[in-house]
């Protein structure tokens, strides 16, 4: 599934150059672009798909809210960004919720939950949080269309070798109906469209706008999962997740009180 994923997100990203004139990436940068893609398109899918797989849906969307917390703990690391009274509190905060959900994981209450998992999902949050920091200018020179086509077309290639055998091998014959649409989902949707979308946003409104809609994400997956019978919601998960979304919330606030 990472392989097909990043194969059509890679075909899907050269559908814009029918219409788009042809952009060239300057020789210094083509170095930049293929750790981005090692990082964004491989790592961050792999540790994505894997820690999905080993965790519940809600722990799962509760753990990558925290990539507001992580973006700021990179920053002030590279020394593009400075710490307050205000970014520790939320900063502490934030990660006593996110650490609480990763510990109670494999419990006898949370036993669609592992520990696994949830760490590879937190390593998600990190590779994200170091793209923003360190890619954030590459994202500003190019046209997002230019830099993604590039960025899913080397992962594709990098991925390929390791799992072509497993797409060949595969008895598609015994795909039905749902499967097919599930399959078909997971290969548009979750990969070259909301980067796609993401990026976009960040043109129009400030990173603090976009990054507060990730709320949304532990809703809908309590509300489908719940709903679908894939987990439970517990009043731990509940508290733990308001201990990060306040520490999250803390953070994001500090910089509008800097900006006035």
């Amino acid at each position: 599934m990472i392989t097909a994923s990043l194969i059509v997100a890679a075909l899907l990203s050269w559908i814009p150059r029918i219409w788009e004139q042809p952009e060239k990436i300057e020789r210094k940068d083509w170095a930049i672009i293929v750790v981005a893609a090692l990082l964004m398109g491989v790592t961050r899918k792999v540790m994505m798909m894997f820690g999905l797989s080993r965790t519940s849906p809600i722990d799962g969307s509760i753990i990558a809210t925290m990539v507001p917390l992580l973006v700021l703990v990179v920053s002030v690391i590279a020394g593009v960004d400075r710490l307050s009274m205000r970014k520790v509190l939320g900063l502490l905060m934030g990660m006593a919720g996110a650490m609480a959900v990763i510990v109670t994981s494999g419990s006898q209450h949370h036993d669609k939950s592992e520990l696994l998992g949830n760490v590879m999902m937190i390593c998600s949050g990190v590779v994200t949080a170091l793209y923003m920091v360190f890619f954030k200018r590459l994202v500003a020179k190019y046209r997002i269309t230019t830099l993604l086509r590039a960025i899913y077309t080397i992962s594709a290639l990098v991925v390929l070798p390791f799992g072509w055998h497993s797409i060949t091998s595969e008895h598609f014959s015994n795909f039905d109906t749902h499967v097919w649409l599930a399959a078909l989902f997971v290969l548009v949707v979750p990969t070259y469209l909301p980067n796609l979308l993401l990026n976009y946003s960040l043109r129009f409104v400030p990173p603090t706008v976009s990054s507060s809609y990730t709320y949304i994400q532990p809703l809908l997956a309590v509300a489908l999962s719940v709903a679908m019978g894939l987990d439970r919601l517990h009043v731990d998960t509940i508290l733990f997740a308001l201990m990060l979304f306040v520490g999250v919330w803390l953070v994001i606030t500090s910089y509008k009180k800097e900006a006035v």
